[in-house]
């Protein structure tokens, strides 16, 4: 199933999310690790249709390879820890990571990795794999962003995207669906560090 993403940030989400490359394209390629001091995954869902309810994950970890040559060789991965979920409030979090949401015991991670890369104006259309709540779904990120900056010796390469799912999609409890609704907002702010 196809689920278009227009960017802002990267899921911050993509993902930043980030990645893996083959060894047949490492010499073309630079690979980045997911810097998560400077990066943030998060999320706003609905709660009774008449407001927000904000929250974030805090153990996110990936790796991404942009091969500015030959961009379809690039790579994303992205992995979040779900039982890092806070929503600032103890009790919602704990009830988050419950059975009958993100179930975190038997589902302690949501992934993304990329099947195909193309460039686009001011960023990259990114296809992959998306895997939540034992789930995997075919996604489309639209990953804005890619200019690499030299800070105090260090390169590093940005990019950000805003995803929308449903969680009726991924198998969550739909008797859980009401007050909080099923359609949750994804943003991925990621920013990269050369290895």
């Amino acid at each position: 199933m196809m689920i278009r993403s227009h960017f802002a940030c990267g899921l911050t989400f993509v993902l930043c999310a980030l990645f893996s490359v083959n060894a047949t394209t490492c010499s073309a390629a630079d690979d980045y690790d997911y810097d998560l001091v400077h990066s943030s995954v998060s999320f706003k869902a609905r709660h009774l249709d008449i407001s927000w309810i904000h929250g974030r994950f805090n153990e996110v970890s990936g790796k991404f390879s942009l091969d500015r040559e030959t961009p379809s060789q690039s790579t994303f991965a992205l992995t979040i820890k779900t039982d890092s979920v806070d929503t600032a409030n103890a009790a919602r979090d704990e009830h988050l990571r419950q059975p009958d949401y993100f179930d975190t015991k038997q589902f302690p991670t949501i992934t993304f990795k990329s099947t195909n890369v193309k460039p686009i104006e001011g960023g990259y259309e990114v296809k992959g794999d998306f895997t939540m709540h034992g789930t995997t779904n075919e996604i489309t990120l639209v990953l804005m962003g890619g200019k690499e900056h030299d800070f105090k010796g260090t390169k590093r390469v940005a990019f950000s995207t805003e995803l929308s799912l449903k969680r009726s999609d991924y198998g969550f409890d739909k008797n859980a669906i009401g007050p909080i609704g099923d359609k949750a907002l994804i943003m991925i702010d990621c920013e990269g560090v050369k290895k």
